[in-house]
């Protein structure tokens, strides 16, 4: 019976997703001597797959722009599949957005800078992320908007 309440986080599977790169305006954009700028954009998703298991995404994108011109687009999912089971609603939220994120995301650093690299360019490395943080500020923004929703009482 104890053994029913044990929690447990296992990891079954980390893989890639989804991966796309495109440089819409090469050869030409190739030739511009000005150095680019770079845009990157995170986002990390959580879903129920089946009872006890979730899929947890990080998605990234990285556009580089001279000008007004894009040279490269990268967009790229890695996501992994973990058996989380007999943990307060709390900690299973915090599990979801921090834990798993951070088991993903080394994966997904290394599959965009090898993207970018084979599509002729220096790689782009994604900085370290710290999920904890991202996590606390995007529950911060929700009880916030959850405050400016709610009706006023007396």
């Amino acid at each position: 019976m104890a053994d029913q309440e044990t929690p447990v986080f296992q990891i079954q599977r980390v893989y890639l997703k989804e991966a796309s790169l495109e440089q819409p305006n090469s050869p030409a954009i190739l030739l511009e001597q000005e150095a680019p700028t770079v845009d990157i954009q995170l986002g990390v998703n959580a879903s129920p797959v089946a009872d006890g298991i979730f899929e947890v995404s990080v998605r990234a994108t990285v556009q580089t722009k001279v000008k007004d011109k894009t040279v490269f687009l990268v967009e790229a999912t890695q996501a992994g599949i973990f058996e989380i089971r007999n943990l307060p609603e709390d900690q299973m939220s915090q599990v979801m957005g921090i834990a798993c994120p951070q088991i993903v995301y080394p994966y997904l650093r290394g599959n965009v800078a090898d993207l970018i690299q084979r599509g002729g360019f220096p790689p782009v490395h994604l900085a370290e992320i710290n999920f904890q943080a991202m996590y606390e500020q995007q529950q911060a923004q929700l009880a916030s908007q959850a405050q400016a929703e709610a009706p006023l009482t007396q």
